[in-house]
């Protein structure tokens, strides 16, 4: 790897990445967030029985528009092609894992479309949970895989 940081000019300020020289191929990625609840909640979370209404539809909206607007939020991020965005639930004891895929048929990576996905989809959970959890958090935001372009493939092992 590079020891050259890729976002910094020579001077030391920040700037976008220059990618037009990078070929199209098809990326991918995942990445997940752990929303963390009382164990009494997730049922009435997995089922739609909240005070606020049905919590899977209105997160996996949410985390679909976020991974489309990731370009916006974070400051040198590529406007990007999004092509496919999954977001699924898997219901633990006192949490829900949060997975985002992202995919793009594109010049650079979806990594921070899927963090931002999965990161969105886990607050609007806790949006949706707070009139029964204050104490509800969000844990753990992390890439799981990535696919495509020039580094190749990679899964976290851990």
């Amino acid at each position: 790897m590079s020891e050259k940081l890729t976002h910094l000019r020579e001077d030391g300020s920040a700037h976008m990445v220059d990618v037009s020289d990078k070929a199209v191929t098809k990326r991918v990625a995942t990445a997940e967030a752990i929303f963390v609840t009382r164990e009494d909640v997730v049922p009435m979370l997995m089922t739609g029985n909240l005070p606020k209404g049905e919590a899977l539809g209105t997160a996996r909206v949410a985390g679909i528009m976020a991974a489309k607007r990731t370009w916006e939020l974070i400051p040198l991020c590529h406007p990007l092609p999004i092509s496919k965005v999954s977001i699924d639930f898997e219901a633990q004891d006192s949490s829900v894992r949060v997975i985002a895929q992202v995919t793009t048929k594109g010049v650079t990576g979806v990594e921070m479309e899927a963090l931002t996905a999965a990161s969105v989809a886990a607050l609007t959970l806790y949006d949706m949970v707070k009139a029964v959890d204050k104490h509800a958090e969000v844990r753990s935001v992390k890439v799981l895989a990535k696919s495509g372009g020039k580094s190749g493939d990679w899964v976290r092992e851990d």
